[in-house]
């Protein structure tokens, strides 16, 4: 019966968010929300569809109780629209990433269990939660590769949801996974729509938080191997664009054609022959995580995604994304010392 429940909620996040989806479009466009890729601009309207349709939906069932929340489920909801909010902001006007991180950090305090967790593990696990969070934002550089890890992500959590008998959270977690769905039609290649912070944010603070919850209570060290493992590309992500803007000697927050479609863009692949790839990869993490978190796995299996995501960064690593540094001659280097005085 319940499951029955989830799967009508799921169905009408998907179409309410196609719908919804389509109808930001214009105005996203009017409004200037849009981000512009490969000499082309895309509305950023996604993302307040699929939060929006997100809470809708979660909200009326609880309203209702066909489908109740429990009160963390509840809690974290109530965080991860404030993120979301956060993120429109952003969206919307320039807003520095250190207020970005500040206000997801905060967030992500407040659905932290430290009573399970205790402090220095609810700090480490408020910190990996911003991390993610950061990593999916990262990860909407490219059309449909968000989109496309967070519903691979979001069916792994709630599987892990379910195997804890979290009723409320595995809901949730289906109904956000129908609702990136629904935005996917929007933006598969070449992208009419696109997550903008708002939606990635949501996405990544939702997953990662729900993640935190559903292995509360298990061995810290089998726990950090399995929620690595479920955002291992996000994470891959985020540290070879750090390591490479280090290396170059580029502002670390600066943007650049340096993710991982970039790089793999580069190495011949197309637009979705990069993200065919990547889905694959994140999917490969997923499975591990479930199935080390259900037991039907060693715990080491996490060791071979650590492994292989180490590889794939030290490989593209040596891809050069950035354009050469034109050389300045000897008399432009007088002049300027000319000018300067």
């Amino acid at each position: 019966m319940l499951y029955g429940i989830a799967a009508a909620a799921a169905t009408a996040a998907l179409l309410l968010t196609a719908v919804l989806t389509a109808l930001l479009r214009a105005p996203a466009r009017r409004l200037g929300i849009v981000d512009r890729r490969r000499q082309r601009t895309v509305p950023q309207c996604g993302g307040i569809a699929v939060a929006f349709v997100t809470c809708l939906v979660a909200a009326a069932g609880e309203w209702t109780g066909v489908a109740p929340l429990d009160g963390g489920v509840r809690e974290l909801l109530v965080a991860g629209a404030a993120v979301a909010a956060l993120g429109l902001v952003a969206d919307v006007r320039r807003v520095k990433a250190r207020l970005l991180v500040g206000g997801t950090a905060l967030a992500a305090a407040w659905v932290v269990p430290y009573g399970e967790l205790g402090f220095g593990g609810g700090v480490l696990a408020a910190g990996w939660i911003v991390f993610v969070a950061v990593g999916f934002k990262a990860l909407d550089h490219a059309d449909a590769l968000a989109g496309t890890v967070a519903v691979v992500t979001a069916f792994g959590v709630g599987v892990l949801a379910a195997a804890e008998m979290m009723d409320g959270l595995a809901a949730l977690l289906s109904v956000l996974a129908a609702a990136l769905t629904g935005f996917l039609m929007h933006n598969r290649p070449p992208a009419r729509a696109g997550l903008g912070s708002c939606g990635a944010l949501f996405a990544g603070f939702v997953l990662a938080s729900a993640a935190v919850v559903t292995r509360t209570g298990h061995e810290p060290a089998s726990s950090a191997g399995v929620l690595f493992s479920l955002t291992a590309l996000a994470g891959a992500d985020v540290v070879l664009v750090l390591l490479s803007r280090r290396l170059a000697g580029r502002p670390l927050l600066r943007g650049g054609p340096d993710h991982l479609a970039h790089r793999l863009r580069r190495l011949g692949l197309t637009s979705c022959g990069a993200t065919v790839v990547l889905g694959v990869g994140a999917f490969s993490g997923v499975l591990v995580a479930v199935l080390a978190h259900l037991g039907w796995v060693a715990g080491s299996g996490v060791y071979w995604v650590a492994a292989g995501a180490l590889v794939v960064v030290l490989g593209l690593l040596r891809v050069q994304p950035y354009a050469p540094r034109r050389p300045v001659n000897t008399q432009v280097r007088a002049q300027l010392r000319v000018r300067n005085g």
